[in-house]
């Protein structure tokens, strides 16, 4: 059973609204839990503002150089970076310390350790993630600890709070008003023999692309990494676009974007659209997916297996005569989790059984490389009756002003 979020009440008259949803609490339940298991003196975790578990642990956007988080029992500490502590108290609620700020990680790590065990003998246990960098590893090494891998994190991460879905779901409206701009720009192009014309100039995938991360910035979301505009033939999935880049007359136009919010949540969103369509095979493409995207969708629910609503996506594809596996291998799966990283578990071709909390970008596509690609997508978090779409706006073959 489907359900919407409420949409924006100020539709296109808050187009310029910035989207800051409340910061998602943080459960260090499953980090607990793990530590409890084995009776480990802590958990540390080192990376960078790239790094999602970090992420997820401390709510913090810190620089791409190495810092700690340390968990032991009832107690966490983010050693931040220099000049960083008021960005990390934002949205952590530990103890955040610069004490020897100027030592590698791994070493304020091992430190914070020794400063909660006191007089504990050594050799104790400590929990890491299996992307710990060596030289954290081996600092703590060098400490006493003999570390033990755990997934805890990552385990974690896959099922989202209501917080955290409240933040995706910013993210996803931001996301859909960015594909809407690619939209106007080629609702109000003229035709020009097969070419399509803006102010003067040819309509091209850059300007496309430009239009789009212009939207995404005013809505407070960076992604501009993360947009691809691919039109007409000669186009592949992972975002190349086909000869000079030049958008014409019955060009499938994908958009897609996944960018990122305040939190380090994406979004993810997919369309195509097509200017002044003969109905010949885009038209047919469209229907194709456009029911395929349907069809995997009523699929999705509580227990139900992740592959199963992606093979009902490629039989409605094969039903209408595409081959699925035509897809380029950036698309090829038919779906995927989206959180803090934008392709993530569950993922449509895995046997994964769909828990409410799940958020998942179903997304099906056909390609044909004398033709072009169609690709739509919708995003969604499973719930105990069905699922719940994030983000507003459907999709529409022919762009709308």
């Amino acid at each position: 059973m489907a359900s919407e979020r409420p949409g924006d009440p100020n539709g296109d008259a808050g187009r310029d609204r910035i989207l800051t949803p409340e910061p998602p609490g943080i459960d260090y339940g499953p980090v607990d839990a793990a530590i409890d298991d084995i009776g480990a003196a802590g958990f540390v975790a080192v990376g960078g503002r790239f790094d999602p578990d970090l992420r997820y642990l401390t709510r913090f956007e810190g620089p791409e150089r190495g810092y700690a988080f340390v968990r032991v029992p009832g107690r966490s500490v983010l050693c931040a970076p220099a000049g960083c502590v008021r960005a990390a108290e934002a949205g952590f609620d530990g103890e955040v310390t610069v004490d020897r700020v100027a030592d590698p990680a791994g070493e304020r790590a091992a430190a914070i350790l020794d400063r909660e065990r006191g007089d504990a003998a050594p050799g104790a246990v400590v929990l890491v993630p299996p992307t710990i960098p060596h030289d954290a590893a081996v600092y703590l090494e060098w400490a006493g600890y003999e570390l033990r891998s755990t997934t805890a994190v990552a385990e974690a991460r896959v099922v989202k709070s209501d917080g955290e879905t409240d933040a995706i779901d910013a993210v996803q409206r931001a996301a859909t008003a960015g594909v809407r701009e690619a939209e106007r720009l080629l609702a109000a192009a003229e035709v020009d023999g097969d070419e399509l014309r803006s102010e003067g100039r040819p309509v091209t995938a850059g300007r496309l692309r430009r239009a789009t991360n212009a939207e995404l910035a005013r809505r407070g979301v960076t992604g501009g990494g993360n947009t691809v505009v691919a039109a007409g033939a000669g186009t592949e999935a992972g975002g190349m676009n086909g000869t000079d880049g030049r958008i014409r007359v019955d060009d499938p136009v994908v958009v897609a974007v996944a960018p990122r919010g305040p939190y380090g949540y994406h979004g993810s969103v997919t369309r195509t659209v097509v200017v002044d369509s003969d109905g010949g095979w885009e038209r047919r493409a469209y229907v194709a997916v456009e029911s395929a995207l349907d069809a995997a969708l009523a699929e999705v629910e509580a227990g139900a297996v992740a592959s199963a609503v992606g093979r009902e996506a490629d039989a409605e594809l094969a039903a209408f005569g595409f081959d699925p596996a035509a897809v380029a291998e950036e698309a090829a799966a038919p779906g995927h989790g989206v959180g803090l990283s934008r392709r993530e578990r569950p993922f449509l071709d895995s046997d994964a059984e769909l828990k409410p909390g799940h958020v998942v970008a179903v997304e099906p596509g056909v390609t044909e490389p004398d033709r072009g690609e169609v690709r739509l997508s919708a995003l969604v978090v499973v719930t105990a009756d069905g699922y719940d779409r994030l983000g507003e706006g459907d999709p529409s073959f022919t762009p709308r002003p």
